[in-house]
């Protein structure tokens, strides 16, 4: 089953570029509720968050694997579908009670939210389970990894009903501001779960000593958590340097360049090695 949820990673994958690419094209607005960006954002960032769960999971003790990435990933999909379908006729997704259908999908929305936290909240805890076999490094940058992972879908559901409070309340224009706020924090703290175990992976083929490794994934594990609380405590204080959206991508796209780069890295690195000799 692995393969099914790597072939339906890449491909959500797949479309938040080509979204970018629409944005490119065809232009329009980067910030706001109604922007090419959001399925070009949501595309890549559902899509690397069920490539690395699937991936992830190696390390865990769970029950019901196959059913739990194929929730979080048939989640996933959903999610993306129904963002980039408003999109694509140029309504806001989220919040967006103007007529029947987007008050569907936006409820859908939700509901598949709150199914990604609920396993969110699973495999946390399956992190935080004895399971034999693992190195102490790659226990920690697991078990870090979920625990940021769960911040981040708390960051989302507050977003969440922040917006909702303030559409029951007839300002659903104000709904997209306070939700928009919060943007950075959920997204500097929701690819810690692949940035932390592929720095793992890598130290565990370039650095012989178990020691080493786990002091090397301490100090990533710290200081990936002192810049996401950094990054939080702006979001939450209302300081922007830059747009929400715009903070957003920086921060999950560095992240995930990183772990990225990390995995690349260990492959090249052992390969390179061997030749030489």
């Amino acid at each position: 089953m692995n393969r099914l949820w790597y072939s339906v990673g890449a491909f959500l994958v797949l479309v938040g570029l080509v979204h970018l690419g629409v944005l490119v094209v065809a232009g329009g607005p980067w910030e706001g509720a109604v922007s090419w960006r959001k399925p070009f954002t949501f595309g890549v960032s559902f899509g690397l968050s069920v490539l690395t769960l699937t991936w992830v999971s190696q390390w865990l003790r769970l029950r019901a694997r196959a059913f739990v990435l194929g929730a979080f990933t048939v989640a996933s999909t959903f999610e993306v579908a129904l963002i980039t379908l408003q999109a694509r006729r140029g309504v806001p997704s989220h919040f967006n009670m103007e007529t029947p259908f987007d008050t569907a999908v936006a409820r859908t929305l939700a509901g598949f939210g709150g199914v990604l936290i609920v396993i969110a909240i699973t495999m946390t805890v399956a992190a935080f389970r004895p399971a034999p076999g693992v190195a102490p490094s790659t226990r920690l940058a697991v078990r870090a990894g979920f625990a940021t992972l769960l911040a981040s879908m708390v960051f989302g559901g507050v977003m969440i009903a922040r917006g909702v409070v303030q559409v029951v309340t007839g300002n659903q224009q104000l709904a997209y501001t306070v939700a928009t706020a919060l943007k950075p924090a959920h997204a500097v703290l929701m690819h810690g779960v692949l940035l932390l175990p592929a720095l793992s992976w890598l130290l565990s083929r370039t650095l012989p000593s178990e020691a080493a490794r786990l002091r090397a994934v301490r100090l990533a594990t710290w200081a990936y958590v002192a810049v996401a609380a950094l990054v939080s405590a702006l979001a939450v204080a209302g300081v922007a340097v830059v747009g929400p959206s715009t903070a957003s991508v920086l921060s999950a796209g560095a992240i995930s360049g990183l772990a990225i780069a990390a995995i690349v890295l260990g492959r090249v690195g052992p390969r390179r090695a061997q030749e030489k000799h």
